[in-house]
């Protein structure tokens, strides 16, 4: 064969996997609303910087006459490209092609890119669209899944993962994403399950729909499996291009800082006013990240899901910030099981990852009840309190109102290795409120009162005399545990300060294997 003869071999073959599964699959998922593999990667990537691997891997099977049908690529697109100049890894997988399940080969490709991911110090972006595994394959469909998981784990900690479910994502497909830092999913046409409808009808007797079972608005805000709900794949890709920019290439790199043109002195004084004179009213902790954030920008992290605290990502002076808050406008801001536990593990996202924290702190305890504690309330706010103490980035806290209790010491605190730790002038930090303090510490004197009307003036002459004692920052401050009361319209330029100062922090834990969390 001449050279240009095999030249246009080449070619012909090239032109033949970028059509996938055919052009009559490609319209079946345009029909659905769905991008195919290739226009997902070239939406996300820089233009033209991606380059494909492997796109003349076919499958190996031969039972049920697979050996009959074979299609270059073998349902999933791998490859590298950049976003915003910054080198990324990148599997999408190809519905159009046995409908992206899962076979030994597919499951190869997949594990190579994060292999050289994992070489390289890059982060890996893998967007599912699948049927699951492909049954034809037997055990070498449910090999290739746990190939990928390993690799999952291993690259946990060291390199960014990020999962983008843009279709069905089922059975033991759903495990590679929950292992990885940050899950998506788009309104429409995503779901994760181990089992669908079909057999939870059949075992439990339940009918339920595919997305009263695990469609986006199910994970996002009732499971915390999905980190971000979406409307559309276009929403999501651009969604995964802001979300890279807040993140290292690796664990072993500072998260990126960008120009700032937002002045680090710029005062907001309506953070003067903006808690209530009543300590039991409201009002939005959003409103605060928002006036100390640069150009008031944040990325919310499960903005959904256990809505009485809030993560996300900031910049404050260019610097990529994790923040964790307490959220009064929701519960009160109290801690329960789902708020604890989607704190924490956002908090070991950050610390792992050298995202320095910021803590605002409002929050007057626990959730009580026999349904949290049945629920492991004790476990999941200890995982709080250790992913707090077991991090090793900058660690500032601001306490803003309330801070009682247990619930002040895991969000934060300077005990938990805390290092600047500030206060507005109205915060209140005690073991619990006047009201419950002094039902405690009086209630034998209350009770020998002969009126209700001494009682009553007893209980309130006590109560101001509580608070003029401890419901204030100074209690805390006269004991070094508060570093010093902050007016709250100087809390940007103080927290940067902060910040600034502790770039070359160096602390390091005891040497172990590894912790054991309280899971």
């Amino acid at each position: 064969m001449a050279s240009q003869d095999k030249i246009k071999k080449l070619i012909d073959l090239r032109t033949e996997a970028k059509l996938g599964g055919g052009e009559k699959r490609i319209e079946k998922q345009h029909a659905q609303g769905k991008m195919t593999a290739r226009e997902r990667i070239e939406k996300l990537l820089d233009d033209g910087s991606f380059e494909e691997l492997d796109m003349f891997v076919t499958h190996r099977c031969t039972n049920f006459g697979m050996d009959k049908t074979k299609f270059l690529g073998d349902g999933v697109v791998t490859g590298h490209g950049t976003i915003d100049g910054r080198t990324v890894y990148v599997f999408a997988q190809d519905f159009t092609v046995f409908g992206g399940s899962l076979s030994e080969t597919l499951g190869l490709k997949i594990c190579k890119i994060m292999d050289i991911a994992m070489k390289v110090g890059a982060p890996v972006i893998g967007i599912n669209d699948s049927g699951g595994a492909r049954i034809q394959e037997g055990v070498n469909a449910l090999a290739g899944y746990a190939e990928i998981f390993q690799r999952n784990i291993e690259a946990s900690g060291v390199i960014p993962q990020i999962s983008a479910i843009f279709g069905p994502c089922a059975g033991g497909a759903v495990y590679s994403p929950a292992l990885t830092d940050f899950v998506m999913m788009t309104e429409e046409n995503s779901y994760m399950f181990l089992t669908g409808p079909k057999v939870v009808k059949t075992v439990t007797g339940e009918d339920i729909t595919v997305a009263d079972l695990g469609g986006a608005d199910i994970h996002a805000s009732k499971s915390g499996v999905s980190h971000f709900k979406v409307e559309d794949e276009e929403e999501g890709l651009l969604m995964i291009r802001k979300l890279i920019s807040y993140l290292p290439q690796n664990n072993m790199e500072e998260p990126p800082v960008l120009p700032c043109d937002d002045s680090i002195e710029r005062m907001e004084d309506r953070l003067n006013s903006i808690v209530p004179e009543n300590p039991n009213l409201p009002y939005d902790m959003h409103e605060v990240i928002d006036a100390i954030a640069d150009e008031g920008e944040f990325l919310e992290v499960h903005r959904n899901f256990a809505k009485n605290i809030i993560v996300g990502f900031m910049r404050l002076n260019g610097q990529s910030i994790g923040v964790v808050a307490n959220q009064p406008n929701y519960l009160a801001g109290v801690l329960d099981c789902d708020a604890s536990r989607k704190a924490a593990r956002f908090v070991r996202m950050c610390d792992g990852f050298n995202i320095p924290i910021l803590t605002l702190v409002d929050v007057p305890g626990f959730l009580p009840g026999s349904g949290q504690e049945y629920a492991g309330i004790i476990a999941h706010g200890a995982k709080l309190l250790f992913a707090f103490g077991e991090a090793t980035v900058p660690k500032v806290t601001v306490t803003l109102r309330k801070s009682y209790g247990g619930a002040h010491i895991v969000m934060s605190c300077k005990q938990l290795r805390g290092d600047f730790n500030y206060a507005w002038p109205q915060a209140e930090i005690a073991v619990m409120g006047a009201a419950g303090a002094i039902e405690v510490l009086e209630g034998r004197e209350v009770a020998s009162l002969a009126t209700e009307e001494e009682k009553a003036a007893y209980v309130q002459k006590k109560t101001e005399e509580y608070q003029d004692a401890f419901a204030n920052p100074y209690n805390a401050a006269s004991y070094g545990y508060i570093d010093d009361v902050i007016e709250p319209r100087n809390t940007r330029f103080r927290v940067i300060r902060a910040f600034q100062s502790l770039q070359t922090k160096k602390v390091v834990n005891p040497p172990k294997k590894h912790s054991n969390i309280p899971l």
